[in-house]
C-alpha cells in the first residue's frame, strides 16, 4: 500500500470540527460521571451519547442526572442483544446511528479526557490526513497488582504494535485503542461500521485493520497528557478483562503463546536459582541474571512513559502476565470468554460463533 493511495481528510474549521462522543456503558455507575463531565468540557464535542447496555446498577440514573445540566448529553438504551453481536459493538453501533457529526469518538466509560484532548485529535487528523486517530491512554494504577501487570503488559504490546509501524501506510500492521478511537464518518461507513466487526471481541484492532485495508490513514500514538484510564477496580475484573483479550492481542495461536512465554520468563535465571539450592555460586549467578532482566525492564518502562520505580514489581509482573496469558489461551481453546456478566462462545479466530 502506498501513502499516495491512502484517503486523507482535510479538516477545515467548520462543521468538520464537530465530534460526537459515543460511550457504551454496562454497570459503570462508579466512573460514568467523570467520563461524561470530561467530554462535556471539550468544545469540539457537540454531542455525547451514553448507551446504557442493560445495566443493573445506577448507570442510567446517573446519566439522566448529568443530562439535566449538560444539554448535549443523551442517554440511549439497548434492548435484547442481536445474535452474533457483542454487547459493546451493539451499543457503539446504536450510538453511531444516532450521531449527526462527521467525527465519531468511541471511548470507554472509565476514560477521562484532559483539556484540549479532542482539539489535539482533530489537529493531528488535519496535519496527517487521518481517517482514524487513536490514543493509547495514560494508565492509572493504584493497587499492587495493577502496578505489576498493567505496565508490563503495555510494554509487551508496545513491542508488537509500535506506533511508528502502525502509522506507516506501507506496513500491514494495524492497531487502535478503543479507550480513545476517533474515526471520520466516511471511513466508518466505508468499512461497514461496527456491523463489520459485530462478532469481534477485540473490536478496536479489528476496526483498525479494516480501516487500513480500505486505504485510510491511521494515526496511533501515546495519550499521555490527553486521556487517562484506570481500567480495573479489582483483581477479578482485571483478570477477566485480560483473559478475554490477551490471547488474541499476542497473535491468537499456541505458537505465539509459547514464543511470548519464552521471551518474558527469565528461564536461565530461574534455573540458576534452583541449582543454587545446592551450589551457592549458581545462586549468585541467578540473582545477578534476575537483576539484569529487571534493569532491562526498567528501560522499557521509561521508553513507554512509566515510572522507573515500577521495576520493583518485575517478578510479580512476570508471574501475573504468564498466568493471565495461559488463562486467556485456555478460555479461547475452550471457545468461551466472559465479560460484564455475559458469556460469549468463540470461534478459534476470536469471533463469536
Amino acid at each position: 500500500m502506498s501513502s499516495e493511495a491512502s484517503t486523507t481528510f482535510p479538516v477545515p474549521a467548520t462543521l468538520s470540527d464537530r465530534i460526537t462522543a459515543i460511550v457504551p456503558a454496562r454497570n459503570e455507575e462508579s466512573v460514568i460521571a467523570a467520563c461524561v463531565e470530561s467530554l462535556a468540557l471539550q468544545p469540539e464535542i457537540t454531542e455525547i451519547f451514553v448507551i446504557d447496555d442493560q445495566s443493573a446498577d445506577r448507570t442510567a440514573a446517573t446519566v439522566r442526572g448529568l443530562a439535566a445540566r449538560i444539554p448535549h448529553l443523551r442517554l440511549l438504551q439497548t434492548t435484547e442483544l442481536p445474535l452474533g453481536w457483542t454487547g459493546k459493538n451493539n451499543a457503539a453501533a446504536l450510538g453511531a446511528r444516532a450521531a449527526r457529526n462527521v467525527w465519531l469518538l468511541f471511548t470507554d466509560a472509565d476514560a477521562v479526557l484532559e483539556s484540549k484532548a479532542a482539539a489535539k485529535a482533530l489537529e493531528i487528523a488535519r496535519d496527517v490526513g487521518a481517517g482514524l486517530v487513536s490514543f493509547s491512554p495514560q494508565q492509572i494504577t493504584t493497587n499492587w497488582y495493577e502496578k505489576a501487570l498493567i505496565p508490563f503488559l503495555y510494554c509487551r504490546l508496545a513491542r508488537k504494535f509500535s506506533f511508528a509501524t502502525v502509522n506507516d501506510p506501507h506496513s500491514g500492521l494495524a492497531a487502535a485503542n478503543g479507550q480513545f478511537l476517533m474515526i471520520h464518518r466516511e471511513a466508518y461507513e466505508a468499512i461497514g461500521g461496527h456491523a463489520s466487526v459485530a462478532s469481534e471481541v477485540l473490536e478496536d484492532v479489528a476496526i483498525a485493520k479494516r480501516i487500513k485495508a480500505a486505504k485510510f490513514f491511521i494515526y496511533f500514538g501515546s495519550g499521555t497528557g490527553l486521556v487517562r484510564v484506570r481500567m480495573y477496580r479489582s483483581f477479578s475484573a482485571m483478570w477477566e478483562g485480560w483473559r478475554k483479550n490477551l490471547y488474541q492481542l499476542i497473535g491468537g495461536t499456541p505458537k505465539a503463546v509459547f514464543g511470548e512465554l519464552a521471551g518474558v520468563i527469565p528461564w536461565v535465571a530461574i534455573l540458576a536459582l534452583l541449582v543454587g539450592l545446592k551450589y551457592p555460586m549458581s545462586l549468585l549467578a541467578g540473582v545477578l541474571l534476575l537483576l539484569m532482566r529487571q534493569t532491562i525492564y526498567g528501560g522499557e518502562l521509561r521508553r513507554n512513559q512509566y515510572p522507573y520505580s515500577l521495576i520493583l514489581y518485575y517478578v510479580p509482573a512476570v508471574a501475573l502476565y504468564g498466568g493471565v496469558l495461559l488463562a486467556s489461551w485456555r478460555s479461547h481453546a475452550r471457545g468461551k470468554v466472559s465479560w460484564k456478566g455475559r458469556e460469549y462462545s468463540l470461534e478459534p479466530s476470536g469471533t463469536l460463533k
